[in-house]
């Protein structure tokens, strides 16, 4: 792997840099890590050793075909960068899992640094999860989907529609689009287009990103920016940025010195940032850095709020989850979807600025005999276990999630969640003789089941 040596004459006088054992870890495969869902207990995972800032992150000996395993498609784990996971570090340092708090992830697809949030919070919280490329909005909608938190909502739209969304938020996490230098070992085709000309301009675009959004921080909040480059213009020159644009303090996070972690400083105002070297840490390149805002301009509010609870939906879904603590609404004739009870204000004061992919839960629509479950709610964190369900070995999970027709032991009429393991995929509806299988056609796997796979 030939890096560049514009990038390698740039890196000289970075602190952690050290030339030869950074061209050797390139000679090395990256690593494969995955982060749990810690309600979603996979029975079946075989992990290796723990990533050190992260409770529920681990290191697999060989990348699987993740396709291949139901429980990648039922949310219990999404295979995250071990770098990212250091978010969680910084997370336990600026708050408490009790604090109803209000978060943006504002470049989030495809979702590891929002899932794992979504992990961290507290049920009354709210986190916004956004993307302004409608088809990396579609991947984070997805993956949002598998993960099921009802409080966990999809948004996509320009940074610049945060702008007037003002104080409000108690976290931004920006993590920008970048060169993509810290992903060489992932990926050798970003090599090609990597150039100083592309990071000069990557850095103009995080700085305007951060421009339009740091309004939205309200007095206290916490900014945390990232990249995946190791270009001082993208990482300590654009800190520099954020303490002379707004009123914005840097923030220190302990390390443990057996991490590999290299804090280092901004040239301007010793702003301090967190590089990770894959020579020195057990992960692709990486940087990250907090600031907290001392003052803020006033806070949004909305002038007028009127529930829109549809008891309808309350008793036709009645059987499907116990929506004690819960407001249904029906947005429209084919979206109805459930938040958790206290959060219909706030979802009513952002869809007047925002762009909602996924709000909530949905859970269904209503035909003219019987309630159409969604396959959200299949694989929501909140859905009744008490619900009617089949239990499905691995070749008929596989050939459930192909949209294959698979064997199984007759059972009365009605809607079922398809569990594996006790995780649920999706619904089947039993017609007597067969079933008719509800997953949504752009969620089947499309590549052929190989035998061992099967067997």
């Amino acid at each position: 792997m030939a890096l560049p040596q514009e990038l390698l004459l740039s890196l000289e006088n970075i602190k952690g840099y050290q030339q030869d054992a950074f061209l050797a870890a390139h000679t090395e495969s990256s690593l494969c890590s995955i982060r749990l869902h810690p309600l979603k207990v996979a029975t079946d995972l075989a992990v290796d050793a723990v990533v050190p800032w992260s409770k529920h992150g681990y290191y697999l000996n060989k990348r699987p075909i993740f396709t291949l395993d139901p429980n990648y498609h039922a949310g219990a784990y999404y295979v995250q960068e071990a770098s990212s996971m250091f978010l969680e570090h910084i997370w336990a340092h600026l708050f408490s899992t009790s604090s109803a708090l209000k978060i943006l992830d504002l470049c989030a697809a495809p979702g590891g640094k929002s899932t794992l949030l979504a992990s961290l919070i507290s049920d009354d919280s709210i986190l916004i999860s956004n993307d302004t490329i409608r088809t990396r909005a579609t991947i984070l909608e997805e993956n949002a989907t598998r993960w099921g938190y009802p409080n966990h909502w999809i948004t996509c739209n320009d940074p610049g529609s945060f702008t007037k969304i003002t104080s409000y938020f108690d976290l931004v996490v920006v993590d920008a689009p970048c060169s993509g230098s810290g992903l060489f070992r992932k990926d050798a085709k970003a090599i090609l287009e990597w150039s100083l000309n592309n990071v000069q301009l990557c850095s103009g675009r995080q700085q305007r990103i951060l421009h339009d959004v740091l309004p939205s921080l309200k007095e206290g909040g916490y900014l945390i920016y990232s990249t995946c480059s190791y270009s001082k213009e993208e990482n300590e020159d654009v800190l520099d940025a954020i303490f002379a644009m707004e009123d914005m303090v840097p923030v220190s996070l302990p390390l443990n010195e057996n991490w590999g972690v290299t804090e280092t400083l901004s040239d301007k105002y010793s702003c301090p940032g967190y590089r990770f070297f894959p020579h020195l840490t057990r992960g692709e390149g990486f940087y990250i850095a907090v600031f907290q805002k001392k003052q803020a301009d006033k806070p949004i509010t909305l002038s007028r709020f009127k529930t829109q609870h549809n008891k309808d939906i309350v008793l036709q879904t009645k059987h499907l989850i116990d929506l004690e603590g819960y407001t249904a609404l029906a947005v429209n004739k084919d979206l109805n979807t459930l938040l958790p009870i206290g959060l219909e204000q706030d979802a009513q004061l952002l869809s007047s600025y925002l762009h909602f992919r996924k709000l909530g839960i949905p859970l269904g629509i209503p035909s003219a005999k019987e309630w159409l479950p969604s396959h959200e709610l299949a694989l929501s964190t909140i859905m009744s276990h008490q619900a009617p369900s089949i239990s499905v070995t691995k070749e008929q999970a596989l050939r459930f999630l192909k949209k294959e027709e698979f064997s199984s032991e007759h059972v009365p009429k009605g809607w079922y969640v398809v569990r594996y393991q006790g995780l649920a995929l999706g619904w089947i509806k039993s017609i007597g003789n067969r079933y008719n299988n509800y997953l949504p056609k752009h969620w089947r796997i499309r590549m052929e089941l190989p035998d061992e796979a099967v067997n």
